[in-house]
Formats: structure tokens, sequence, C-alpha cells
């Protein structure tokens, strides 16, 4: 049972392809495994994670594993921590694309005890933060390595900010967000109030322009669509606003539409909050999963 090597950076899709050949071969051999009490263990590090808060939790769980009653059991759940340790020890810092480790004895088709020391890089980034000790090896995470690769950006706008951000397999990224302080509606009569509402729209449409601008920047590099498609979520006058501005102007070309998906607020779980990370980890996770309301361009 071997691992695939690190790889940083893979852009060409047969080199892709042939990692995600060598992640599914390397699945189907770990979930096979099992072994005799819980010394195998599945240790995943998530990119900008630090090896030294790892190393300090694997010392903790050293601990904690000397006080197991089953001295055959003790014993193997020790060495797996210590070989999980050791590997660790060949890493000055978590790769770009996180860490993924996987330490135990498994016992054969024919009986036979054998040690498993697998580390390696994964081909991307894989977001998720896991440790377990049982009699097989997890690899759910790794599933998440094999989905949907293409990126999708999301907007998400209402009348207190807006947050620009991917979304790309499991991983979220926030690329940019920023608040407004827009006026509230006037609520007397006469020219004030009429002198109010040109300029609330005013501002309301310089806010909206702002968005746009910020949206090219975000996912057009060099006169190209950097995303597969683009959802528009929050408030919905916005979002129509938005979707009607020159962005997707569909005379640009068709390499150059974003697709645009437009779903209600009370589907992503929005309050009058300002938009945050978790907000559009909520709405990621939900949109993905109503994607056949997306239409192309």
């Amino acid at each position: 049972m071997s691992a695939p090597p690190p790889v940083a950076g893979v852009e060409d899709s047969a080199d892709r392809n042939v990692e995600m050949w060598k992640i599914k071969r390397l699945i189907k051999s770990l979930e096979l495994a099992r072994g005799n009490g819980t010394s195998m263990i599945s240790l995943i590090i998530p990119p900008r994670d630090q090896i030294a808060r790892v190393q300090k939790m694997l010392a903790d769980e050293y601990g904690t594993a000397s006080n197991i009653k089953s001295r055959v059991n003790r014993l193997s759940v020790l060495g797996a921590i210590t070989s999980v340790q050791g590997r660790l020890k060949l890493y000055s810092k978590v790769p770009p694309n996180g860490l993924v480790v996987y330490c135990g004895t498994i016992v054969t088709d024919e009986g036979k005890e054998k040690k498993v020391n697998i580390d390696f890089e994964p081909f991307k980034p894989i977001n998720t933060s896991l440790y377990l000790c049982d009699n097989k090896f997890h690899t759910e995470a790794l599933q998440g390595l094999l989905a949907d690769d293409n990126k999708f950006g999301f907007i998400i706008m209402d009348g207190n900010g807006t947050l620009f951000g991917t979304l790309q397999g499991n991983t979220r990224e926030v690329l940019h967000k920023f608040t407004v302080d827009l006026p509230k509606k006037h609520g007397r009569g006469g020219q004030s109030a009429l002198r109010f509402a040109r300029l609330r729209m005013e501002k309301r449409h310089n806010y909206v322009r702002k968005v746009a601008e910020c949206a090219v920047e975000m996912f057009i590099k060099n006169d190209k669509v950097t995303v597969a498609g683009l959802i528009l979520a929050g408030s919905a006058d916005f979002k129509t606003e938005l979707g009607q501005s020159d962005m997707f102007d569909q005379d640009r070309s068709n390499s150059q539409v974003l697709h645009v998906a437009k779903y209600q607020a009370a589907n992503s779980g929005f309050g009058p909050s300002p938009p945050s990370d978790n907000r559009l980890e909520i709405f990621a996770a939900d949109s993905l999963e109503k994607d056949e309301q997306c239409y192309h361009g």
C-alpha cells in the first residue's frame, strides 16, 4: 500500500486525472483495511494549520493512551502515535494543500499483522481537520477530493454590505468584503423628500456599480472569466439590479458571460447583519444542493 507523491500546482488535466486515479486506488485499499483494537490512526491537517500544534496534540494523546488497560491494544496505539509523530518530523510546516497521514497495524487476509505508514500532500486543498483512532482508516475526506472540481463565484449582497467568495469542492475562500451605509427611506413629504429620494437612489446606484466593478476585478482576469458560474445571493432587489448591470451583458462574448443563479435570501439563512464568512459557508453549502435552479447564459 503506497501513497501518491506530493503534487503542487497540478495544472494539466491529464496529470490531475492521474492523481485522482491514485487517490481512488488508495481509498479502496484503505477502506478494506481492518485492525485489532483502536490502533489505526487517521490524521488530516488542513492548510495553514501548524505542525507544532498537532505534535502537542499527539503528545497529549500519547499520555491518554498510556492508560489503556489492554496491554496489547495499549502498545499498538502507542506505536501508531509514535509512527505518526515520526512522519510529521519530515515536515517543517504543513504543505500548501494540507497533509494526510494514515498509520497503524492492519490484519492481512492471511491473518498476519502488517504496519502501514502513509503520509502525503493531496493534489488540491483539503478543508478538513481530523484525528481518529479506530479499528479502520477513515477516508471520507479523501472522497471529497474527487468531487466536482469546478470553482463557483459568490456575491452576497444586501443593504448592509457585500461579500465576494469562491467555492471549489470543499474549499471556500472569501475574496473581499465591505460594508455600506445607505440612507433609509424618508418618511416626510415635500421637496425635501424628493431631494432625499434622488440622493438615496444615487447612493444606491453607486453602491451597485461598485459591487459590479469589484465583481469584474474578482472574477475576470485578462478578459477571461475565472469561475464556472456565479451565484448572486442576498436582498432580492439588489440582486436584480446587479444582474441587470453591464457586467452580465450577453454581448461581451459567450466565454465571458457569468452564469447567474438567483436564490431567495430565506434559502441562505441571511439576517440583517453584514455579510460574513459564516454566511458564505451556509449559503454555499445550501445553494450547491439546489444547483438545478441554475441556468446557463
